[in-house]
Formats: C-alpha cells, structure tokens, sequence
C-alpha cells in the first residue's frame, strides 16, 4: 500500500519517502519502528516532528551509577569524595559515596563506576579505614572486574618515600583485575586543590550523562569547599589569647599550649578535630638562602598561576617550601646544574644514598652542595611546591569553651649537619606567636576520630603531644556529665618536667571524669619504660574493658609509638583471650569496622 498524498498527513516529499522505506524493511524492522512510534511523544498541532526536544529525548541514555570509596586517616579523602558526591548529585549523576570498611568487598564485581579516592600513610601503608578492602582486593578471593570502570585520586606528601604508594597499588590493581581506567591516577600533594579538581572534571567528563550536558558546569575555579565560611581555602586570622610553656626546668623538651579566639569567626569544632596552621618561614632562613644565591631580596616572583608578583624575600618567608628536601624538587632541579652528584644520586640505584642525603637537610643546603647554579629567583620558586599547613589534634571542647580553641604543640628544634634546624610552624608557634599576634587557621574535622555516641569505657593512649585531644575528650565529657569510664595510658620523658596536664588530670580524677590513669615516663627509670608496657602490664584489665565495650584511641607518632601499642593491644587479646596472633588481629580489625579502634597518628 502507497501514501498518498490526499489521504495522509505527511507531505508530498514525506510520502515519497515513506514509499521508498517501508517496502525495503522486513517484519522485525516494521515491528521495531512500530513499537519506536507507539513510545514516541505526539508532537502537538503545528510542532515539527522530529523537534530538539524529541531529538534530546529519544538520545537520553541510562545512567551508569557512581560508587566513590574513600579511604582517609585525617578527614581530607573523606571531605573530597563528599564533596565530589555532592556535585555528581547535583548533576542527577547517581553516586554512592562510603568508607572503604563499610563497603562488602565482594560487591566490588557489581559496581559499575567507581572512584577511588584514599591516602597514604607510614611505610606506604593503607589508612585504617582501607586496609580490609586493599588487602581484599590484593588476595585471591579478588574478583575480575571486567564490566567495572575506575579512576583513583591518591593523596600523599612528596616529601616521603612512597609518595602517594596506596593509590598507586590501587590504580595497578584494579588494572590487573580487569578494570577498565575511565580517567588517569592524579597523585596530589599536601596543596592537592587544584590536582584534584581537575581530575574530577576529567571523571566528569566520562560519567555525566549526555542528557545533562546543557546543566550549568560548575565554574572551574570553583573551591572544593564552601568559601562563605572559613576554611582550608580561607583561613581565619585568630588572635592568640595565651602562649604557656608546659615543661618544667630542666626539660630537653618545649611544649606549647595555645589557646586562640574564635569569636565571631563562625568556626565551630568537635573533640578529636584539629587545626591546620599556615605557617610562615624564619626571615633569617629565607635571608641566608637568598645570600648564598646573591640573589636581589626584592625581586618579583611569581606566587600563583595567575602570574602575580611579590617580592623574592616575601614569596620565599609565606609561600613556598624552603625546608623540605623531595625528590620532585631535586629532579627538577639537576637541569639547572652540572653536577654529576646530583645527577648519580637521583638514579634509581642510588635510592638509599638519595635517602640518606635528604634526611634532615633542607634547600639551603642543596644549593650550597650542587652548584654553580643556572637558576634565576622565577625558576627556582617555580620548582618550590606551597608551604603546606600543619595539623595539630584540639585539645579543647568548644562545649566548655565558647569561642576559644586549645592546641599543645611541641616545638622541634635539632642540629643536623652542621646546623641548627627547627620545626617550621612549632617553632614559630613557640617563639614569634605572642598574645595579641594572630594565626591562620582552620579546622580539620576528623570523623574518623570520634567519641561514642552513647555512654561507653573509653581507652586513650598518647604519648608526648599526642594526649591532647584526650583533654578535649574529657572537657567534653564533662561538660556533658558523662557516665563513661575513661582510662588514660600517657607517657612522656620525665615526671618532674613533661607531666603535660598534670594538675587537669589529678582533678579529673578526683572529679570522677577521669576514672583511671597509667603514666610512663622514659627516663626516669633504668630501663626505658612505654606506654604499651603499662597496657601489658594491665592485660587483665585492659581485656576485660573491651569484652565490656571499650572505645580504644590512639594518638601519637606512627612510625613507633602507634606500632608498638597496636602489638601489645594484640599480645593482650593472645594472652587473655586465648586467641591466636591471626584471631587478634582479626578482632582489632572488627573493632576498628565498629569505630570502636579509632587512630590519630603522625
């Protein structure tokens, strides 16, 4: 049967066609379009078929559905993956955005995009959140993962050895396990900002919809956190109101206790949060690295991508990096020097000699070793990465002190190949911050490091600096007349002279707020005692706390202290709980899935 003209609502051109189509097709493909036309929108009267709308309608395709892990010791993996949620969202982009321990690693085979996006900590070690997925994923119950698309964004410190080393196991692994990469690995430094935007316009650029480009993109200079409060990206300039030495005489040791007003800044905070400080270079530091330049203090520079300018001696004291030997730097750096050095110790086989030679020296001393140099004031400052902030734990409770923030820093200060070498903020904080001087800060939140929600005993292990969130711990606790029992293990150098707090904790005590305390104090006695020998030495009761539900912290250096708590924590599990080495340690790590484990390490 032919269209004609006269009994249709097609056109003449139409109709001809329509007669040219419809004899060519066979019954699946009538059958097809007749399904396609029965699905189809009528067009209203006068509306042309085949309109934009109809067009963008019949090419809107299924979404494929997001799933963001995160895998974050301080905060600031788990505050990326919120936020880029957030936006995928916001873009009816379906996303699913959790912990890596509270993903069921077997369901990783049933994700179709996921983003991983995680830090690395201590030898290159998995935060403790990721550490059951990373190993699920590493061993041989591993899935294929063939239908699975992925992208990791890694966040590390280039002044350490395995920079960024869990993203990169990550990205390799889910390659091997045939994933298919829809974006490359960005491995982001401590100023991961940018890096990190900019891998999530890529990632967006594959899993947005075509049905949802003509959404308004996002401005690419927008910030990965709300600017109308403070914040990482707009620090809060707050005066210091006390700057008290803690030590007492004799102490080889400087601890610092700062308290800050935040009145009036909008800032609020959680016990087990911490401050980040932007911290500023000495002067004379910056003075003796531009006289063994012979370079001009007042020579603009470039201090951001938009090409402002400041001068040398400036850009040097409050924006770049001077004090931190990396790789990346030394690598670009050997092109502006002859050398040959430098140049043999950045070969892979010298990996050990590089180490050694990096280890507490800072770029003074690599422009002194390595030169003539080629470098003007402009190249060198654009090798230099930003003076990163530092975080201290708060050792306050915002409940028992309104508009004020708590910090204990201790002050580093070391001699080290022939020179005298300090902490750049700590020493700052200790010696150019004065009452009435401001700093600025932000604050950290750390989910990760948290009281319980409901009355519960609660263990807390500091040794040094690292008992300070434990002060905001029980600041809290009291405020809030808490039935929990609190146990504090604490340890320092010497009763007389680093009992931090000392008068605070006797009052707790006595109060009931702090129901037990356990001090080792290191050099007091012939044999070096710590705090995780308190721990064995109280196995009995340490165990018995747990089977009654104890929330265990840990605060303190990482690369010791924190290792050798976690061993003896498991030596009391074996002993008490007649369990093996490999039962022990699946029980801590049941404790830590149930945030019953919880770890503030450095």
């Amino acid at each position: 049967m032919a269209f004609q003209v006269s009994n249709s609502p097609f056109t003449k051109e139409q109709a001809d066609l329509l007669n040219q189509l419809v004899p060519s097709l066979n019954e699946k493909q009538k059958l097809w379009l007749s399904g396609y036309l029965a699905v189809t929108e009528v067009p209203a009267e006068g509306e042309a078929v085949g309109s934009e709308e109809a067009n963008n309608q019949a090419s809107a395709v299924p979404l494929r559905e997001v799933t963001i892990l995160y895998g974050s010791q301080t905060g600031n993996a788990q505050a990326l993956a919120e936020d880029f949620g957030n936006r995928l969202q916001g873009k009816d982009v379906p996303v699913t955005v959790s912990s890596m321990d509270e993903m069921k690693p077997k369901n990783v085979k049933k994700v179709q995009d996921l983003l991983i996006i995680t830090s690395t900590h201590g030898d290159g070690d998995p935060p403790d959140n990721a550490l059951s997925f990373y190993e699920f994923l590493r061993g041989k119950r591993a899935p294929q993962l063939e239908d699975v698309r992925f992208s990791v964004l890694s966040l590390g410190d280039s002044s350490y050895e395995f920079f960024c080393q869990t993203g990169i196991d990550f990205d390799q692994t889910l390659e091997a396990l045939g994933g298919e990469r829809l974006a490359e690995r960005v491995d982001c430094d401590l100023d991961f900002d940018e890096p990190a935007e900019a891998w999530f316009s890529s990632v967006l650029s594959v899993v947005e919809a075509p049905s949802s480009a003509s959404i308004e993109e996002p401005d690419e200079a927008k910030p990965l956190q709300d600017e109308a409060v403070h914040s990482r990206g707009n620090p809060y300039h707050a005066e210091i109101l006390e700057n008290i030495y803690l030590n007492g005489r004799g102490s080889n040791k400087e601890t610092r206790h700062l308290e800050l007003d935040l009145e009036g800044s909008g800032i609020t905070y959680e016990p087990g949060d911490a401050v980040g400080i932007f911290p500023e270079n000495d002067p004379i530091l910056v003075q003796t690295l531009i006289d063994v330049m012979e370079w001009d203090a007042e020579q603009p520079v470039p201090v951001d991508k938009e090409g402002s300018t400041k001068p040398l001696h400036y850009a040097l004291t409050k924006v770049y990096e001077i004090t931190s030997v990396t790789k990346p730097v030394l690598r670009k750096m050997v092109e502006f020097t002859e050398h040959e050095q430098l140049q043999s110790l950045l070969q892979e086989e010298q990996n050990e000699e590089l180490k050694t030679y990096m280890y507490g020296r800072d770029l003074i001393d690599v422009l002194k070793d390595f030169g003539p140099w080629t470098l003007t004031p402009t190249d060198f400052v654009n090798l230099l990465r930003k003076i990163p902030p530092r975080l201290y734990s708060i050792a306050s409770s915002g409940a028992a002190n309104p508009d004020e923030v708590h910090l204990t820093i201790g002050a580093l200060r070391y001699d080290a190949h022939g020179r005298a070498r300090s902490g750049v903020c700590s020493v700052q904080c200790a010696e150019r911050s004065e009452p009435g001087d401001s700093l600025p800060i932000f604050v950290q939140k750390n989910p990760n490091f948290k009281l319980p929600t409901q009355d519960a005993p609660v263990i807390m292990i500091g040794a040094g600096t690292g008992v300070a969130p434990y002060r905001a711990f029980l600041e809290e606790l009291e405020e809030k007349e808490s039935a929990s029992e609190t146990w504090l293990f604490f340890g320092e150098q010497h009763f007389v002279s680093d009992f931090l707090y000392q008068i605070e904790w006797q009052k707790w005590l006595k109060d009931g707020v702090l129901s037990r305390m356990d001090v080792a104090f290191s050099r007091d006695t012939e044999e070096k005692v710590y705090v995780q020998h308190r721990i064995l030495e109280k196995s009995k009761d340490v165990y018995q706390w747990l089977l009654n539900g104890a929330h265990v912290y840990v605060c303190g250096d990482e690369t010791y202290m924190a290792k050798d708590v976690h061993k003896a924590l498991r030596t009391v599990l074996e002993q008490e709980g007649n369990m093996s080495e490999e039962e022990a340690e699946e029980y801590l790590t049941t404790l830590r899935k149930d945030k019953r484990y919880q770890r503030d390490v450095y």
